[in-house]
């Protein structure tokens, strides 16, 4: 693919993403970012499969630096989802 046509996708997905957020209602935000934090652990499958492939040293480097972002923003997301729920238990 060529690097316009992928920097134009970037950009339009961009300008979607802040348009679909800025329309969720404020109660609705957190589940939201929850879920679509549990659905990027397909991005962690991805950068596995790139940090294995060895077809170079730099993809190898790159898909390592994504397995890390990527499980940061997995853990972060199931953490801050735990913590909601927990907002939501009664007290007995």
């Amino acid at each position: 693919m060529p690097i316009e046509i992928a920097l134009t996708i970037f950009v339009l997905a961009i300008f979607v993403g802040f348009e679909v957020i800025t329309k969720v209602p404020p109660s609705l935000h957190t589940p939201l970012m929850s879920g679509s934090n549990a659905i990027s652990g397909i991005t962690l499958v991805g950068s596995l499969v790139m940090a294995g492939s060895g077809h170079k040293a730099l993809t190898t480097v790159l898909g390592l630096v994504a397995v890390i972002f990527a499980t940061i923003n997995v853990v972060g997301g199931f953490l801050v989802t735990h913590r909601m729920l927990g907002m939501y238990k009664s007290r007995k």
